[in-house]
């Protein structure tokens, strides 16, 4: 799923200070229920708290025909705002061993990077951050995730700097 909040103006925005997605209205981001994708439906179940739900249709999705990256991104991403790191790297680590391309590994980098960030482990968020944004610049359509890694990658140096 995104890596920002697909609508900032209206139902949400990645929070600058701790890179985690705060949802600003969910009653509109609720009614996008109604007709979304599946893999939208994951990540929208989670942005709204209802973990379970969220896991059990993301794991549903992963053992489902067709490309599995995705959906294992969407279900680790569940995991994460559950604190659940080890689910959450393990299927990172399982996505990153699928990506086959640098714009596919950048966006699983990147989200490997959040996850460690939450850990408060900056200093390996900062690698990843770092990592994607590479792969990022030298994909096809480097585009806004350059500098949404770059920016990531600054501020986990700014928290690995405080005393």
């Amino acid at each position: 799923m995104p890596d920002q909040m697909q609508d900032p103006g209206t139902l949400g925005r990645t929070d600058p200070v701790t890179l985690r997605e705060v949802v600003l209205d969910r009653e509109a981001l609720a009614a996008r229920l109604a007709d979304c994708p599946d893999l939208e439906r994951v990540w929208i179940l989670s942005l709204l708290g209802q973990s379970e739900e969220a896991i059990h249709a993301g794991q549903a999705l992963v053992e489902g025909p067709g490309d599995r990256l995705q959906p294992l991104l969407v279900l680790a991403r569940a995991h994460q705002r559950r604190y659940s790191w080890h689910e959450a790297a393990r299927l990172q680590e399982e996505a990153l061993q699928l990506a086959g391309t640098r714009t596919r590994e950048a966006m699983v980098r990147y989200q490997i990077g959040t996850r460690l960030f939450d850990e408060a482990r900056y200093r390996e968020a900062a690698a990843e951050f770092e990592w994607a944004r590479d792969l990022y610049r030298t994909s096809r359509k480097p585009g806004q995730m350059v500098h949404t890694c770059q920016y990531a990658l600054d501020r986990a140096r700014e928290l690995l700097a405080r005393p």
